[in-house]
């Protein structure tokens, strides 16, 4: 769908989410915590919010949310974002998109 190919691209960090959504609720915290500001996209207030559920469906996350995309490329959804965070890979995906006066603390 071109909207998500859109915004993925124009934004470093981008995060499909739902208003409703405890996980997604926890990945932005996780990458607020880790220096990064996201673009949080809540589907469910988006008119295109059923045709996006669906394409992020087709694109391959396991759920449609929340669908996390680090420098355009879809990451996937809450397990795979926590199994990178685990791994330490995260983090590296990240720095680019760190705030300044965060990004010494490694």
């Amino acid at each position: 769908m071109d909207k998500i190919a859109k915004l993925a691209s124009e934004n470093g960090v981008l995060i499909f989410s739902k208003s409703t959504c405890c996980l997604c609720y926890a990945v932005q915290i996780l990458f607020r915590d880790l220096g990064v500001q996201p673009l949080v996209h809540e589907i469910d207030h988006d008119p295109e919010g059923k045709e996006i559920e669906k394409a992020l469906m087709r694109m391959g996350c396991s759920g449609p949310v929340p669908a996390v995309y680090i420098g355009g490329k879809l990451m996937g959804s809450t397990n795979e974002v926590m199994s990178l965070h685990l791994s330490g890979s995260l983090i590296q995906l990240l720095r680019p998109y760190q705030q300044a006066n965060l990004s010494s603390h490694d």
